[in-house]
């Protein structure tokens, strides 16, 4: 039987334990906490802030701890008092059911690049659910509900907005 060498066995080891640190600093970090990739190359210009819109910032400042196996989220105080309060958000739309009007859908802070990939991870997407249909759209949207900070979420995502309805 054969023996892996042993720098591959470390580099395995560092790229696990790198995987699972957390991200204090607020830097980006390669391993998918940040507000999401946006591919130069996109015919879709990034989101600007706006003033009276939750910024895709502070929720990507979320950061995780790996408890049990599991990635669980740790909110900033900020983020935490938005729990059950009415926002306003914008971002992309990764429809859920088919059709050209979605009550279920996901916004993302970056558009998407490819049928197959997430543009971003669970700090960069925000699941809708919505009272009135929302046309579907490649541009970004604009919605208002309540926001549900989600701490154990079985989809390992970290927000919901619900009873959401379009901001014109």
């Amino acid at each position: 039987m054969r023996t892996k060498p042993w720098w591959a066995l470390a580099l395995a080891l560092v790229v696990v334990t790198a995987g699972a640190q957390t991200r204090t600093n607020g830097a980006a970090s390669p391993f998918g906490q940040g507000p999401g990739y946006h591919d130069p190359r996109s015919p879709f210009k990034p989101l600007e802030e706006k003033a009276g819109v939750l910024s895709w910032s502070l929720l990507s400042s979320v950061t995780t701890k790996v408890e049990k196996k599991k990635l669980v989220p740790q909110f900033p105080t900020e983020i935490a008092a938005l729990h059950q309060q009415k926002v306003k958000i914008q971002g992309f739309m990764m429809p859920l059911e088919p059709g050209d009007r979605q009550k279920h859908f996901l916004l993302s802070s970056v558009p998407t690049s490819c049928n197959f990939c997430v543009p971003a991870g669970p700090e960069g997407l925000v699941e809708v659910r919505s009272l009135t249909p929302v046309r579907y759209t490649l541009e970004p949207v604009l919605v208002e509900g309540v926001l549900a900070v989600l701490k154990d979420d079985p989809y390992g995502l970290f927000y919901r907005v619900v009873e959401a309805q379009p901001v014109p």
